[in-house]
Order: structure tokens, then C-alpha cells, then sequence
């Protein structure tokens, strides 16, 4: 037998036990999310932040300019341009053309 009070601070310790096991769960389940996207490198990121549009800012990223990524891409330097200013959304064929031109994951482009 123990003396109650010691009960009382075992019961207490094992509550607080499963309260850490719960956000433990809860911590590893967001950490598991955010594996699983990539995020983007931290000069795009921060010219987004600036206000660049995330398009150009990832073309500035890997050095090219609208002529050549719209030459890769099959595309007028002028349809790239509208894509940047966002006065025309890119296709999934054109959003999958400019991952691959970019060498980036598809979901980078913003649809």
C-alpha cells in the first residue's frame, strides 16, 4: 500500500505523461507534413517577399532571362512576360514545361 498522496502524484504524473504523448503526436504529424513538401530555396523566397512574382523570381533564381526560359519552353517572350505579370494563367502543359525548364518540382509554379 501506498499513502494517498503518493497515489494521488502518480495518477497526477501519469496525466501529464499522456498530455506530452499527445503533443508529441500532434508535433511529429505537422513535422511529417512539411517533409513531405519542399520548400522553395531561400533567394526565391525572399524575392517573392519583395514583391517579385514567384515565376520570376525562380527564372532569376536559375539565371535566365524571359527570351531564353521562353525559347526552352516553347513560348513567346511576350506569353512569358504575361505569365509573370500575371495578366494570363500558365496551362498544366505550360506549368509542367516551365517546371522542367527550371529544373524545379512541379508544385513551385503556381497554377
Amino acid at each position: 500500500m501506498i499513502p494517498k498522496a503518493d497515489y494521488e502524484a502518480l495518477l497526477h504524473a501519469a496525466e501529464e505523461a499522456l498530455e506530452d504523448a499527445a503533443d508529441v503526436a500532434i508535433y511529429d504529424e505537422r513535422k511529417a507534413d512539411l517533409n513531405t513538401e519542399r520548400a522553395l530555396p531561400a533567394d526565391v523566397t525572399m524575392n517573392v517577399l519583395r514583391g517579385s512574382n514567384r515565376l520570376k523570381a525562380l527564372r532569376n533564381w536559375r539565371k535566365l532571362t524571359q527570351a531564353e526560359l521562353a525559347a526552352a519552353i516553347g513560348v513567346s517572350q511576350g506569353f512569358l512576360s504575361d505569365l509573370e505579370s500575371n495578366r494570363r494563367k500558365p496551362s498544366e502543359q505550360t506549368s509542367a514545361m516551365l517546371a522542367k525548364a527550371l529544373d524545379i518540382p512541379g508544385e513551385w509554379i503556381e497554377p
